[in-house]
């Protein structure tokens, strides 16, 4: 159990993840395959530089052979199309990332459709959204779904017959997270409320949530009179607030108003510092996976 206090460490969880991934990964190096990640960033948002960067240090330092093909703003939905069909076919490449955003004119359904399902480490393509809402584990699950779920269950937390609700419906987190806690199956079994923008009284949902998961793109929205005592509570929000005090003139803050909510809270993770370190280990989770599955070495076989 990972926890300081009340706070949930989601770098030390993260770092002990990624312990097994590097040993998965000298597993496969020891018959001579490399695990291959490509990141595809089309333009150059900001936010997107940053999270790419990190992802690709990560995967440096784990071992995993990382390449980032940056592309103008200005390229077509076809041209991106035509980058991910030749990613889809080069045996060295078993992970394919594109980083969201992307520009307007291109349809992030169809990108994500078009990577090949074997190689989807996000965890975005229909195939393997379809496979995690019928509880088929042949599949990816999408990295922050998958990484908030192993936060609960490494941290102790009582996932079956409890009362989650979760702020957000979005096909990134929202969904897919609530897909996985419901599943008839170890570590879930939970009870799932999704809240969203058309929801009457959301604080009278919140209040009931033995996990509340706050996922709505929202500075500090959940507010500690809006927490059962002793809930555990998951800040998957990343917002930009005006800061004077600061170089850039502006801080990051989650969905929830830490300060307030912590005293109430049983368990809650901090922000930066909770959430985001699992994104990124279950992102490399899923390349060494896919790596294993494509090149026909099993899990038990790499042990």
């Amino acid at each position: 159990m990972s926890t300081t206090g009340n706070l949930i460490d989601g770098r030390a969880i993260a770092d002990a993840i990624h312990l097994q991934t590097s040993q998965r990964i000298q597993a496969l190096k020891a018959r001579g395959i490399q695990p291959g990640l490509v990141f595809v960033r089309v333009g150059e948002d900001p936010a997107s530089q940053v999270y790419v960067g990190m992802k690709e240090r990560c995967s440096v330092r784990l071992g995993i052979a990382s390449e980032t093909r940056v592309l103008p703003e200005k390229t077509s939905e076809d041209e991106l199309l035509a980058l991910i069909d030749a990613l889809n076919r080069d045996p060295k490449v078993h992970g394919i990332l594109v980083q969201a955003p992307l520009p307007r004119h291109i349809s992030a359904a169809r990108v994500y459709a078009a990577v090949d399902p074997h190689k989807d480490v996000d965890g975005f393509h229909p195939a393997n959204m379809g496979r995690l809402l019928l509880g088929d584990g042949s599949g990816f699950v999408p990295c922050t779904p998958a990484g908030v779920h192993e936060l609960l269950l490494r941290s102790n937390v009582k996932v079956e017959g409890s009362e989650v609700v979760i702020l957000g419906r979005g096909n990134i987190v929202g969904k897919p997270l609530a897909a996985l806690l419901m599943q008839k199956a170890s570590g879930a079994n939970a009870t799932v409320t999704v809240c969203h923008s058309a929801t009457r009284d959301i604080a009278a949902h919140c209040k009931r949530a033995d996990i509340l998961v706050a996922a709505m793109g929202v500075a500090r929205f959940v507010r500690a009179n809006m927490v059962k005592p002793g809930a555990v509570v998951i800040d998957v929000g990343v917002n930009r607030v005006p800061d004077p005090a600061t170089k850039s003139g502006y801080r990051l803050v989650g969905d929830v108003a830490f300060d307030e909510v912590q005293p109430v809270a049983g368990l809650i993770t901090p922000n930066p510092g909770g959430v985001g370190p699992m994104t990124i280990a279950m992102l490399m989770q899923n390349t060494v996976r896919a790596a294993e599955m494509q090149t026909g070495l099993s899990r038990a076989d790499a042990k």
